[in-house]
């Protein structure tokens, strides 16, 4: 071994992924030791640090070229030993010189003085804090005026954060393309006018509020005063993710929908307010819109006059504005109510009819029926299909498959609707790639049986109890 050329040992080095095998080559010899510790640039370590620090420096004394750190105590319990503390971290900037990109996760023993020590990692661009109950906005502020490289923040379930002076700064200083907050009690979508002038670098922004805390700060007006007064635009945003947060005409959020011209990413999850006004600004303004993923309930869809505000009118004008997009996604949350779903089945196969739509999903959409697959066989870009609790689709709609001119895969997930004798013409046709049928009561392991090169069958029947 001694003897290998330095290109054969890291090309056999950089083959071997578990961290184990990379661990037990290194006692092979001292020189593979050697390469290895130079090779590798990703630690990622938790329970296992005892004594916490000084395990943690050994590691990166050995490992001298570490980029990327992830620290996780997910199931930590005390008798596991002391985890790493405020000072712990003093290791990462002291010895990793080359540090970009540190994850800390669920680590209950950090808080502001930890993440004051952070901001001496001034090669650090991305960061992702989950579960840290010990910090607050100060210890966020210390990072991003210590860290001017930052690209990447994301935050979640820290609930002391609260006051949004770091958000301001890193949005008229900083370079911030990718942001996600979720579940940080302490912050309202509203705080996000805050990042000011930061908005027209962002890329990539996630919102999430804790759908059991639904808390909506009470300076609205004064909110949407302060975007207007910005006088700015989020033309760069090319991916948004919004859940649980309130889309009405008085909030600011509802604004950004139409201003993205390069949104190629939608995803908005059990969202307030939402209505065909929204879908009409992304048509005029989101032509390079991909994907569309809508997570609606009825019971937060409708106005006090009990009026759905999100009808078949808004997928035309996606249909009509958006020539780009090729993934839609569509859940209802609430199906105990399906009466009162908003979108009928015509909405539905005009939006497909008229976009590139390749893969398309409908999850308790209950007016699909038979009608509805026997429309998708004009639908020539249509590859992949996934239909779950869409009860009046039966064995007749799955039997259109064969139809399909462009379908790959197909998933049936909870359908009551469909058993074996639909999918017994798919049989030994090699029309399908990929099969998956998930807890469908009327079909059997055997049902499945050579309908697709792959097949993947599970039946747990607990979701109709």
């Amino acid at each position: 071994m001694e003897n290998l050329p330095d290109s054969l040992i890291t090309e056999i080095l950089k083959r071997i992924d578990k961290t184990s095998d990379r661990n037990a080559l290194s006692t092979v010899s001292r020189r593979l030791c050697s390469v290895e510790a130079e090779q590798r640039d990703f630690l990622r370590v938790g329970c296992g640090l005892h004594p916490a620090t000084d395990a943690l420096t050994s590691l990166c004394l050995r490992f001298q070229n570490l980029t990327r750190v992830e620290i996780v105590y997910s199931g930590w319990m005390s008798n596991m030993g002391k985890q790493l503390n405020n000072q712990g971290l003093i290791v990462l900037s002291s010895h990793c010189p080359k540090l970009v990109d540190l994850t800390l996760s669920f680590c209950s023993f950090i808080g502001d003085i930890g993440l004051g020590h952070l901001a001496l990692c001034e090669g650090l661009a991305s960061l992702k804090l989950n579960f840290l109950p010990g910090i607050s906005s100060n210890g966020l502020l210390s990072v991003v005026t210590g860290c001017k490289k930052i690209l990447s923040l994301h935050l979640n379930r820290c609930m002391k954060v609260s006051s949004v002076e770091w958000l301001e700064y890193i949005g008229n200083h900083g370079n911030l393309e990718s942001l996600s907050i979720k579940n940080c009690r302490g912050l309202g979508q509203d705080d996000l006018v805050m990042l000011g002038p930061g908005w027209q670098k962002l890329k990539r922004l996630e919102f999430e509020l804790d759908a059991n805390y639904r808390y909506w700060k009470v300076y609205s007006e004064w909110a949407v005063s302060k975007w207007k007064s910005f006088g700015f635009c989020c033309e760069n945003l090319m991916e948004l993710i919004l859940a649980n947060c309130n889309l009405d005409s008085i909030r600011p959020l509802s604004h950004v929908l139409g201003m993205c011209g390069e949104l190629q990413n939608l995803s908005l999850d059990v969202c307030i307010g939402l209505e065909d006004s929204h879908m009409m600004a992304l048509s005029q303004k989101s032509f390079k819109l991909r994907k569309l993923s809508l997570n609606l309930s009825p019971r937060f869809m409708f106005s006090m006059e009990e009026t759905c505000r999100l009808t078949d009118k808004g997928l035309k004008e996606l249909a009509r504005g958006c020539p780009m997009l090729e993934e839609f996604e569509l859940y209802f949350t609430d199906c105990k109510f399906p009466s009162l779903n908003c979108f009928t089945q015509d909405g539905i196969l005009k939006l497909v009819q008229g976009c590139p739509i390749r893969i398309l999903t409908l999850n308790s959409a209950c007016f699909f029926n038979d009608t509805g697959m026997d429309a998708l066989c004009s639908a020539h870009f249509l590859e992949v299909l996934e239909i779950v609790k869409c009860q009046d689709v039966t064995d007749q709609g799955i039997q259109k498959v064969l139809s399909f001119p462009s379908l790959k895969r197909l998933k049936i997930s909870k359908c009551l609707g469909v058993s074996d004798a639909g999918l017994k013409p798919l049989v030994g046709t090699g029309k399908l790639e990929s099969l998956i049928v998930e807890d469908c009561l009327l079909i059997s392991e055997n049902g499945v049986q050579n309908a697709a090169r792959y097949v993947s069958y599970r039946q747990d029947l607990s979701w109709m109890y």
